[in-house]
């Protein structure tokens, strides 16, 4: 995906992030070799004065998690009726946060297998923590409708086992496919994710000098020599792992949409839902992977690895994905009224004017207005503090739509006797917020013990690598790559 920045000008200062022959924005600094890049990415977690920011950090990040445990232990020992989920709206903040996390792993999934299968070398720089962040995600999504059933100790009885009861899932139940569609998706994910660690697990095992810290990734490098049989091996797996993650991409979302789409409900049985949900979900995705781009780029110094190229690129993808969102919004709009239906149309008048109509055009504003206004624009896109800003504005609007969804289509029913509100309480509040701090946690301790861009992928992007005469040999680069 080719970023045009200014047109070279000899007579100006020259930009060292800007290639002069292309014009375009650089994706790796120049005047790096193995030696600095493996250098740069290292030391990060071979360090052994461990920055006290990041001691504040995964402290406060521990307070916001023991929230989440404060208000798990106390939903088991008082029950579901603690949230705010009362008929009509039996689905709450529950169901939008499942949703909503489910979103923001989209990205590190799309980044490592379709990236790497069209042969998107700028994805190398992200793909790690993309990773990362799609796993830890996942493990705050499947915390929501484990709760929400009420008896999460009997959450094995969703698994189809031989047992004495003859109790078996209901496999005509969307519910059900979640199970396997998520279960599914975290564990090819974890395995890609853990595969490609295994190169700089090597590497960090060889230039470890602590004792534990040489065991510990030897131990995880898998007897890693960097033979040509283990390089062969590696890319056939990282291959084969990518073909098994790209439908993955779109049917887990895909899966989740119809939660709603096979619902006899206005407002939710549209055939829209699948690939809407889907384009949503890499537009959070990629919005909270510049969250943590930027602040990860700032702190530790690697400017010259994710670069503006980076930026501009993942803006793009969420500029076209935003106008897919923002598609499916006017043919939600479009479809209440051409149906014809008197249900659906109440469903999105009410929707947009009804007592929780702000919700609505929150989600407008957040969601499209501001981001459409701004992405277009180029110098937008690589200015760091905005799209630090916009990346928490996108995120906050995906929520509202997973909320709009959810709560305005059940709220008012077809029954003007059986309508009510929904209003979240404090432990609907603790419970997400505590989500937060336990994906922050897991993350700072991913960033201190795991190198979070991959040193053998960014090493063979620099021109050292490109067969050329009077190159370097294999020996000058295996001592420069250590």
């Amino acid at each position: 995906m080719a970023t045009q920045g200014p047109i070279h000008d000899p007579n100006q200062s020259v930009d060292r992030m800007i290639d002069p022959r292309t014009g375009e924005f650089v994706v790796i600094a120049p005047g790096h070799n193995f030696r600095t890049v493996t250098q740069m990415i290292a030391d990060i977690v071979l360090t052994d004065n461990t920055p006290l920011a990041w001691w504040g950090g995964l402290f406060v990040a521990a307070t916001f998690a023991m929230m989440m445990v404060t208000a798990i232990t106390w939903l088991v020992l008082k029950g579901v009726g603690i949230w705010g989920i009362t008929i009509p709206g039996a689905w709450g903040f529950a169901i939008i946060n499942f949703v909503w996390w489910i979103g923001i792993g989209h990205a590190g999934t799309l980044i490592s297998a379709i990236l790497l299968l069209f042969k998107q070398t700028w994805r190398n720089s992200i793909n790690r923590f993309a990773e990362a962040m799609t796993i830890f995600a996942v493990c705050c999504a499947g915390l929501f409708p484990l709760l929400h059933v009420g008896r999460p100790w009997l959450g094995y009885w969703l698994l189809p086992y031989p047992n004495s009861m003859n109790v078996w899932p209901q496999f005509r139940s969307p519910l059900a496919w979640d199970v396997f569609a998520v279960s599914t998706y975290a564990t090819i994910s974890v395995v890609f994710w853990y595969i490609g660690m295994v190169p700089d697990f090597g590497t960090m095992r060889d230039r470890a000098k602590n004792p534990i810290a040489k065991t510990f990734y030897g131990v995880l490098s898998l007897g890693w020599r960097g033979s040509t049989r283990h390089w062969i091996r590696y890319e056939s797996a990282s291959l084969l792992l990518a073909g098994l993650s790209t439908p993955l991409v779109l049917s887990v979302h895909t899966t989740i949409s119809f939660d709603f789409a096979v619902a006899a409900m206005a407002g939710w049985h549209t055939t829209i839902f699948p690939p809407y949900f889907v384009a949503g979900a890499v537009y959070s995705g990629f919005a909270m992977v510049l969250t943590l781009a930027i602040p990860i780029r700032k702190w530790y110094h690697l400017e010259d690895l994710v670069t503006e190229r980076h930026l501009d690129n993942m803006s793009k993808v969420m500029l076209a994905t935003g106008s897919i969102v923002a598609y499916g919004y006017g043919m939600e709009v479009f479809m209440s009224w051409y149906s014809g239906s008197h249900w659906e149309f109440f469903m999105m008048w009410n929707r947009m004017f009804g007592p929780m109509g702000w919700a609505y055009w929150m989600l407008i504003l957040t969601n499209i207005a501001i981001p459409q206004a701004t992405l277009w624009s180029r110098k937008l896109r690589v200015n760091v503090t905005w799209l630090f800003i916009l990346s928490f504005i996108i995120n906050i609007g995906m929520w509202f739509e997973r909320f709009v969804i959810v709560v305005t289509s059940l709220y008012r029913d077809y029954l003007p006797s059986s309508w009510g509100t929904y209003r979240a309480t404090k432990w609907d509040y603790m419970l997400f917020i505590g989500t937060w701090g336990f994906f922050t946690f897991l993350f700072l301790l991913f960033a201190r013990i795991a190198p979070m861009i991959p040193m053998s992928e960014i090493r063979m992007m620099l021109p050292q690598t490109k067969v050329r005469p009077g190159g370097a040999d294999a020996e000058v680069v295996t001592q420069e790559a250590h």
